[in-house]
C-alpha cells in the first residue's frame, strides 16, 4: 500500500474515489450514474483546456488567455450562427478552432520569436480579446434566440449512448496522450522543459515547441468556445471569467509542476476530475458558495506545497547520486 501511494498518479485516484464516496454517504443522489455522467460532462472543458495547459506548462510557460480565448470564439461562433443560419455545425466548429489557433499563434509568435515572457504577453492578449467580444458585439448579450437549433443541439446530442463532450473530451485526451507519450513533438516539449540548454544542444528549437504549444491551447480554447456557449446558450464579455485559474489549479493539482518538463496526461485528467467532482459536489450538500471558494484554494495551495516538496526531495537525490567518494576525482 505504501509503494502505491508513493505513485503520485494512483494516489490522486483513490483520493478521488474516496471523495466520490464521502460525499454519496451524504447525498447518494450525487452517487447515481446520471449524476455521475453530469459531472464528467461538466467537467469535459476543464479536462480539454487542462491538457492544453500542461502542454504550454512543460515548455516552462503559461498561457493566462485561454479563458478569453474561448470566450471571443465563442462570441464569433455564436454571431456567425445568427448571420448564416445555414451554416453547418460542422463549419462553424472548424471555424471556431482555426480561430482559436489564430490566436494562440498570436501568443506563440511574441513569445517565441519576440522574446517577450509568457505571463506578460498572455495576460496583455487576456485583456485584450476580452476588449475584443464587447467591441464586436456592441456590449450586447447573446442568447438561444439568437442561434439556430443545430448549432445549440449539437453539445446535447449522443454517440453511442455517450454524450457528445465526453466522447470530444475522450478524442482530446487521446490525442494528447499519443502526442505526449509517443512522438517527437511530445519528448522534445518534456526536453526543452527539463533542460533548456541540453534540449538546444540535442538540436531542438524552443522557439518552434513554443509557437507550437501556444497554436495547440488556442484550437482547444476555440474548440471549448463554440461547444460552451452553444450547450448554455449564451455568449456575454464575462463568459468563464477567471477559469484561466481553474484550469492552472487542475494541472497543479495533477502534478504538473509550474517550473516545466514533469507532468502527465492521466494526472492532468486526474486533476481536473478532483476540482470537477468538488466544484460539482458542494452544492449538492449544500454548502455556500463563501465556503466553496475557500476549499477550492486550500486544496491548490495543499497541491502546489506537495509538488514543491516533492521536487525539493528530487533535487537532493540528484545531487547526492552525483556526488564523488573523497580522493576519487582528478587532479588540478
Amino acid at each position: 500500500m505504501a509503494a502505491l501511494f508513493r505513485h503520485r498518479d494512483a494516489a490522486l485516484a483513490l483520493i478521488v474515489a474516496a471523495l466520490i464516496l464521502a460525499i454519496g454517504l451524504r447525498a447518494p443522489v450525487f452517487v447515481t450514474p446520471e449524476s455521475l455522467i453530469g459531472v464528467l460532462t461538466d467537467t469535459s472543458f476543464l479536462f480539454m483546456l487542462t491538457l492544453a495547459q500542461m502542454a504550454v506548462i512543460l515548455t516552462r510557460g503559461i498561457d493566462l488567455s485561454v479563458a478569453a480565448n474561448l470566450a471571443l470564439t465563442g462570441m464569433i461562433a455564436a454571431l456567425v450562427s445568427r448571420a448564416m443560419p445555414g451554416l453547418p455545425v460542422a463549419g462553424i466548429i472548424a471555424l471556431a478552432v482555426a480561430l482559436g489557433a489564430a490566436l494562440g499563434a498570436l501568443n506563440g509568435a511574441f513569445i517565441a520569436f519576440v522574446g517577450i515572457p509568457p505571463i506578460v504577453v498572455t495576460l496583455g492578449t487576456l485583456s485584450i480579446y476580452r476588449g475584443a467580444i464587447f467591441l464586436i458585439a456592441g456590449g450586447a448579450w447573446l442568447t438561444s434566440k439568437d442561434m439556430n437549433p443545430a448549432f445549440l443541439a449539437f453539445p446535447k446530442s449522443t454517440l453511442l449512448g455517450a454524450p457528445i463532450l465526453i466522447v470530444i473530451a475522450a478524442l482530446v485526451s487521446l490525442f494528447f496522450w499519443a502526442l505526449l507519450n509517443h512522438s517527437r513533438i511530445g519528448r522534445g516539449l518534456y526536453a526543452v522543459g527539463g533542460n533548456p540548454v541540453a534540449a538546444r544542444y540535442c538540436g531542438i528549437d524552443l522557439r518552434v515547441q513554443q509557437f507550437l504549444v501556444y497554436t495547440l491551447a488556442g484550437a482547444v480554447s476555440g474548440l471549448c468556445g463554440y461547444l460552451w456557449v452553444s450547450r448554455y446558450g449564451i455568449a456575454y464579455t464575462d463568459i468563464a471569467q477567471g477559469y484561466e485559474l481553474t484550469i492552472i489549479a487542475a494541472c497543479v493539482i495533477g502534478g504538473v509542476s509550474i517550473a516545466g518538463g514533469v507532468g502527465s496526461v492521466q494526472g492532468a485528467l486526474l486533476g481536473a476530475l478532483f476540482l470537477g467532482v468538488v466544484v460539482n459536489a458542494l452544492p449538492v450538500i449544500n454548502v455556500s458558495p463563501f465556503w466553496q471558494m475557500l476549499i477550492s484554494g486550500a486544496v491548490i495551495l495543499g497541491a502546489v506545497v506537495i509538488n514543491a516538496r516533492s521536487e525539493r526531495r528530487s533535487g537532493k537525490l540528484i545531487l547526492r547520486g552525483s556526488r564523488r567518494p573523497a580522493g576519487n576525482g582528478a587532479r588540478a
